[in-house]
């Protein structure tokens, strides 16, 4: 296959950025004395001068290109203050200054933020109207919060066991918390976009993928908050267990495909069994939700994340605590144990040992039905302390359709071994 040479393609790079971004800079320069100095023909320039800069000089000479824009720039910013204060067309210049530069070494890593400084320009107008008009300060908020929680608290905790019995890893709980926080903003933004009555259901069924009980709690919270979402939220957290079939049946599959022919009735009952129960509410809810109702002002509560997180805690420390007891008793319940917290990982390490010949794929069957019951009796264990018993009362009994219709698959499939 022919490719072009290094150099010529970090050149082509340069040109095409500089091009990008100086077709939006030079729709934007207007006419007359007041018409901004850098336009199309500056900005390739200066994209083409980063390039030559860094194959001439290396670093150093590219810095003091750039420093030389920078004065340029600076001197194009005070002539042009008084009717246009603004600061974005000198910093686009520098930055694609840089770019050129970075285009010689990283061509498709800088084609990839020209295109995005590009979009970025070219969107201003939307971009503004969006912050100005119809984000709400407690929105901002909201995001503002989210951020913290996820580059700035993340980052600091431990991530390793500790607590009684090691069953506590504080990493990996702010992981849940700032999941609670997502699948909720994901609900808020579905509602405002499309409404209570398609929004919830929608992002229950995508959210199940990232975790089917976080969703189950971010819907329990919304229908605690505004009691008219109760029927799209009963969807949404029924609906979000398809998911969680879904991903089931892909990693016991990648694990072991003799363990997935041994349970795939249990996956198709349940399956079907979310599919009824959740569609039934989603066609209620369309029914029943007022079509132009607006979510309330804040996309997420931050308390009931943390609620959220303390009963995973208080869940995990039990699981444990049980484990403990009964000492390596056998699969059955070390599954059982791991299901509280997470039915793929305690499917996946009994699938793993079908695959490693220490037990037969229909001595897994059990096991794994066993973590889909207990991490059922989590989900049930949110249900109730995230939406009260209104929501319990609807999601509850879904749950248990599902964990009934897993065991009357398996129990088809032929005798079951333990």
């Amino acid at each position: 296959m022919f490719a072009l040479p290094p150099l010529f393609l970090g050149f082509l790079v340069a040109l095409g950025i500089g091009l990008l971004i100086g077709i939006d800079r030079e729709r934007k320069k207007g006419e007359g004395p007041a018409r901004h100095a850098a336009g199309l023909r500056t900005f390739t320039l200066a994209a083409l001068l980063g390039a030559v800069a860094i194959v001439a000089g290396g670093e150093l000479l590219l810095a003091a290109v750039a420093l030389g824009v920078v004065a340029f720039a600076g001197l194009s910013y005070w002539r042009a203050r008084a009717s246009d204060p603004g600061l974005t067309t000198e910093t686009a210049l520098v930055l694609v200054t840089l770019l050129g530069g970075l285009a010689i070494r990283e061509p498709a890593f800088a084609a990839g933020l020209g295109v995005v400084v590009a979009v970025l320009l070219a969107a201003r107008s939307a971009l503004h109207r969006f912050v100005l008009a119809v984000l709400t300060d407690q929105e901002i908020r909201s995001l503002l919060v989210f951020a913290a929680a996820t580059l700035v608290v993340l980052p600091l905790l431990p991530n390793h066991a500790i607590g009684p019995y090691g069953a506590l890893n504080l990493h990996t709980i702010w992981i849940v918390v700032i999941l609670v926080m997502a699948v909720s903003a994901l609900g808020y933004i579905a509602v405002r976009l499309v409404g209570a009555r398609y929004g919830l259901p929608l992002t229950g069924l995508a959210a199940g993928f990232i975790s089917s009980i976080a969703t189950i709690g971010s819907m329990g919270a919304r229908a605690r908050k505004d009691p008219q979402l109760l029927l799209p939220a009963v969807a949404g957290a029924v609906l979000s267990s398809i998911a969680t079939t879904v991903q089931l049946a892909i990693l016991v599959a990648a694990t072991s495909l003799e363990t997935l022919r041994a349970f795939y009735l249990p996956l198709i009952f349940s399956g079907a069994a979310a599919l009824l129960y959740g569609g039934v509410f989603t066609l209620w809810a369309l029914r029943h939700t007022a079509e132009d109702h607006e979510p309330p002002g804040s996309a997420f509560s931050v308390g009931t994340a943390f609620a959220f997180a303390a009963v995973l805690a208080i869940v995990l420390l039990v699981a444990a605590a049980a484990q403990d007891w009964f000492g390596e008793a056998g699969v059955l319940v070390a599954a059982a144990s791991a299901g509280f917290a997470d039915t793929h990982s305690a499917a996946v390490s009994v699938a793993a040992l079908v695959e490693e010949k220490r037990i037969t794929a229909s001595l897994a069957v059990i096991p794994i039905l066993a973590a889909i019951t207990t991490n059922t009796i989590t989900k049930m264990i949110f249900a109730v302390s995230t939406g009260g018993r209104g929501f319990a009362l609807y999601v509850i009994p879904g749950l248990l359709l599902l964990v009934a219709a897993a065991w009357a698959g398996a129990f088809i499939a032929g005798p079951l071994h333990f």
